[in-house]
């Protein structure tokens, strides 16, 4: 038994010995695949549930406005790799907002050099979130921040104008660690001491248990839940479907004003108001383009906006048949050549 035991052992070395060999691959050998990864995300749909993959990635490419320009690898059990054909389409799903399918929401991550299946992480989840009830000398943009950092690390602050008639509420857009349970309100305490209890709403709420409120799970698949329920006694739910707000997006006070930028930028609104503004704008500044000796707004170079995408979006074949006689080309971020077919 123990002549065995040595024997495994010494094997044991041995291939460990053979495995400490280093293969060292050269930039050449990577160079296509790093172009490749540079313009990709990395998402995994926030469930613990079996979906339908095929349906899910082929209604949310729909959605982007990008069925065609996509490549969707699947690199391990519900993680994916989105490849993108530029920067402008990377951002405009990556910064666009929350995307969920069946109320499943898809987490996503930009890729990193030496990133792999086992060591990315989701850690966390962007929500906008709606603060109800707070006293009216309480309704700033610095108090919304201060109950963000409550409940995680705040990405923005909607803002209210001086001309707004309405301010219903307040609105923040906070990255909250899944590890936590969702808060439902807070209290504010002023300079008198008093606390004011405020409710929070949050906008387009993904699944998640009624009872511990983790939105990694619902309620059929909580083990707190089933454990107390195994006795039969009724059990009652702290969280509940009125945490959501109701409407989507609403928003109480009017985003900043408008200016010419946010129009091709497309930072207002869904994914519908970004192809309107951005797309429809940039087709029209394509056509005067030539006019103009070819020149685009720079704007388009901060967002990575380029010629070639536009065409993609729009399709490619039915703009130069609308063009007739001139087709682009994109030069150098933020110039158009037209040369005659």
């Amino acid at each position: 038994m123990a002549d065995d035991v040595s024997q495994i052992l010494e094997k044991m070395k041995l291939t460990l010995l053979d495995e400490e060999e280093t293969i060292n691959i050269s930039e050449e050998g990577q160079q296509e695949e790093l172009e490749s990864c540079a313009l990709s995300l990395i998402g995994k749909f926030l469930t613990c549930k079996p979906f339908n993959k095929r349906a899910a990635l082929a209604t949310l490419k729909k959605a982007w406005g990008f069925e065609d320009s996509v490549q969707v690898v699947e690199v391990c059990s519900n993680l994916f790799q989105f490849k993108f054909g530029s920067e402008f389409e990377l951002n405009r799903v990556y910064i666009g907002g929350l995307w969920s399918f069946n109320n499943q929401a898809l987490l996503l991550t930009r890729w990193k050099s030496g990133m792999t299946a086992m060591n990315v992480k989701f850690d966390s989840i962007a929500l906008w979130i709606q603060i109800w009830g707070a006293p009216f000398e309480m309704r700033s943009a610095w108090v919304a921040e201060e109950v963000g950092n409550l409940l995680g690390r705040v990405l923005e602050v909607d803002r209210r104008r001086n001309n707004d008639r309405q301010n219903f509420f307040m609105r923040i857009k906070v990255a909250i660690p899944l590890e936590n349970e969702i808060q439902r309100g807070a209290f504010l305490a002023g300079s008198d001491g008093k606390k004011y209890w405020v409710d929070l709403k949050y906008e387009w709420l993904p699944i998640f248990c009624h009872y511990c409120g983790l939105l990694r799970h619902e309620l059929r698949f909580c083990a707190h839940y089933f454990s107390k329920t195994k006795s039969r006694t009724e059990v009652e739910c702290g969280y509940g479907d009125w945490l959501k707000a109701s409407g989507g997006r609403t928003r109480s006070p009017q985003q900043r004003e408008a200016t010419k930028d946010d129009e091709y930028k497309g930072k207002k609104g869904d994914s519908k108001r970004w192809e309107s503004t951005v797309v429809g704008k940039g087709v029209n500044i394509l056509k005067r383009s030539k006019r103009r000796g070819g020149v685009l707004p720079k704007v388009w170079e901060k967002i990575g906006l380029t010629a070639e995408s536009l065409l993609r979006i729009k399709g490619v074949e039915a703009w130069r048949r609308g063009e007739g006689r001139w087709r682009f080309w994109f030069l150098n971020f933020g110039r158009v050549e037209t040369v005659p077919t």
